[in-house]
């Protein structure tokens, strides 16, 4: 076994044994809602286009006011240049799977086993690690085939190239901060449901592939081939023959991209679930 899933397993332990202990205080669930971006592709708008999202997560309530939480999330984002900036031409989508841990706080102390407040408001916040993977939609003028490209590969911004040293290939893999407010409401002692909105900020400026500025288009067809070059910058399909010179903004560095997921989840006891396992245990003695 490896040293990193040692550690792994060194600090999960106390989380597993704590569970065990209170059956009763645990939950598992699943989220439906829309995911969307915030970013160079929708003039970093909150209000961005959104795409089904789905999850689950493990909840701890640790009492009636604080309560740890695990979930997996899996949904896309996507964006494109508005009519006014229209002539950039840029536009990407991509799949975004979120692993998070995050806690919870109760506005009002809430328990599936008390019903003097059967709902309440929540904040939450924690640490995530997500996956993504920008790709672009482009017909090839000379084919006329059609496909979505993967933009990390081909280093549309000049990055990893002599075009670029100061520039690193970014990676497909960052690091998240979920953090929101929600409501909860449980119509019985084993069920709860609730609704939230939560961001998640990141530490990176490429979920959209747009960052900094454009290369030299010829340079870059050299370096990374045609594909690239034609995806770097796409003016010349909506106005022939423009190209945009070496060091013409793209993008705006000074902002990291952002994506957010809004949803409503539904969510059972592990006492419902597994209660009976004890109950037979005890009755068997």
């Amino acid at each position: 076994m490896s040293p990193r899933k040692i550690l792994l397993l060194l600090l999960l332990l106390p989380l597993v044994s704590v569970a065990q202990s209170r059956l009763g205080q645990n939950e598992v669930g699943y989220t439906i809602g829309g995911m969307n971006y915030i970013g160079d592709l929708n003039n970093q708008s909150m209000l961005g286009k959104p795409h089904l999202a789905l999850g689950g997560f493990y909840r701890l309530n640790f009492d009636d006011r604080w309560s740890l939480r695990i979930d997996i999330d899996y949904g896309h984002v996507s964006g494109g240049d508005p009519d006014y900036i229209a002539r950039r031409n840029l536009s990407f989508k991509s799949y975004i799977l979120e692993g998070s841990m995050r806690v919870e706080f109760n506005f009002f102390p809430f328990s599936m086993r008390d019903d003097h407040y059967p709902w309440t408001p929540y904040l939450f916040g924690g640490l995530g690690f997500f996956a993504y993977n920008p790709k672009a939609y482009y017909t090839d003028p000379l084919s006329g085939e059609s496909d979505w490209y993967d933009l990390q590969p081909l280093c549309t911004e000049g990055q990893g190239t002599p075009l670029a040293p100061d520039r690193q290939v970014y990676t497909l893999k960052q690091v998240s901060m979920p953090f929101g407010v929600g409501v909860k409401y449980h119509p019985s002692k084993h069920l709860t449901l609730s609704a939230e909105y939560g961001f998640r900020k990141t530490w990176t400026d490429y979920i959209d592939d747009v960052s900094t500025t454009y290369v030299d288009n010829n340079q870059l067809s050299y370096y990374q081939g045609t594909l690239a070059a034609a995806l770097a910058d796409r003016s010349a399909e909506v106005e022939p023959g423009y190209v945009n010179a070496a060091g013409i903004k793209r993008g705006d560095d000074s902002l990291d991209d952002w994506f957010a997921y809004f949803n409503v989840s539904v969510s059972v006891s592990f006492d419902f679930l597994f209660g009976w396992m004890v109950k037979k245990k005890c009755d068997n003695k």
